[in-house]
């Protein structure tokens, strides 16, 4: 999985997404309806807070790519 720190929220045109879910299935069904409209830094885990429920999934969108590159 590809770090996002302040250095990409740093560069415009890119925006860091965070999904809240209830499983890794759908935070991963959301990202791949968000890779389908933007081009998308890949996430390949998910994490758990310790006393919360559900998952989160972290990546961002490049804005500057077409969908399909």
């Amino acid at each position: 999985m590809r770090q996002i720190n302040d250095a990409h929220v740093a560069v415009p045109g890119l925006a860091v997404v965070e999904v809240a879910a209830a499983d890794d299935e759908t935070a991963f069904a959301v990202q791949e309806l968000l890779a389908a409209r933007c081009a998308i830094a890949p996430a390949d885990r998910t994490t758990r807070e310790p006393g919360e429920p559900g998952v989160r999934l972290r990546f961002f969108l490049d804005l500057h790519q077409d969908a399909d590159t």
